[in-house]
């Protein structure tokens, strides 16, 4: 019985390792594009290329901000779950 909780909480550590990971990379790189973004572009009709950029930035960014909240729902519900199985092995044993 104990060696399963040990596996099972292992399992769910690498689990909670690699959602929180790419949950990292995730936020690094929408701040990479967030860099890129301006807040205001004064152009003239010859510049509409840097427009265009810039609302591709912006597209990036927004469709980033689901993945990134679902990632951090799912690590924070492994960190929960790792934490209650470590409790419960703590208090049976």
């Amino acid at each position: 019985m104990m060696i399963t909780v040990h596996q099972t909480l292992l399992g769910i550590a690498a689990a909670w390792s690699l959602v929180t990971a790419i949950l990292i990379a995730a936020l690094i790189y929408r701040s990479m594009l967030e860099n890129r973004e301006e807040d205001q572009i004064y152009l003239d009709p010859a510049e509409w290329a840097l427009a265009n950029e810039q609302r591709a930035v912006v597209r990036h960014v927004e469709r980033l901000t689901w993945p990134i909240r679902g990632l951090f729902a799912g690590s924070g519900m492994l960190l929960l779950t790792a934490v209650a199985l470590w409790l419960w092995e703590g208090l049976n044993f």
